[in-house]
């Protein structure tokens, strides 16, 4: 992530609901603006107005937005601060919302240590979130259907259990 590599994330067991929330995920760097074109263009295919989520350590909630509502599910749009902008671009909506989830260690322990582990290297405790798939597929369900899914797309790398594949 902190390389700007889009990364493939497969962890624990699957989720239900609307939203990726950390299982079954696709993550990138919120560093950066055109990460949001490159991951449409490279991953998503989808239209290029519909913005991405991220996902933040809680603790760092009320520096990062303007309101105190923790949203472990993801079910909710707050507003970056203005100060903050700047710093997740690919993540913050031209009204400055962003669809946020909370996460601790209570809720979802290896995406809290890989979050702690991108603060310490870049700063930030945010990552860009989306579903683990193409757009009009389901999220990956197994390992197999990560692997395929990960050989499939133009990802650079996948995290599954603790195990790092790489693309050439």
């Amino acid at each position: 992530i902190n390389d700007n590599k889009i990364v493939a994330w497969f962890q624990g067991r699957s989720e239900f609901g609307p939203r990726a929330l950390g299982s079954r995920s696709i993550l990138m760097s919120p560093k950066v603006a055109e990460n949001k074109d490159v991951l449409n263009e490279r991953v998503k295919h989808r239209e290029d107005w519909r913005p991405f989520a991220g996902i933040i350590l809680d603790e760092y909630l009320t520096e990062y937005f303007e309101e105190d509502f923790e949203s472990p599910y993801m079910l909710y749009a707050l507003t970056v601060k203005e100060d903050k902008v700047s710093e997740i671009p690919a993540i913050t909506h031209l009204d400055r919302s962003c669809r946020v989830q909370t996460v601790n260690n209570v809720l979802n322990s290896d995406m809290t240590q890989l979050l702690n582990a991108v603060k310490m290297k870049t700063g930030t405790p945010i990552v860009l979130n989306t579903s683990f798939n193409d757009n009009g597929e389901p999220i990956v369900e197994s390992p197999t259907d990560a692997m395929k899914a990960f050989l499939k797309m133009d990802i650079d790398v996948m995290i599954i259990g603790n195990y790092m594949v790489c693309k050439p």
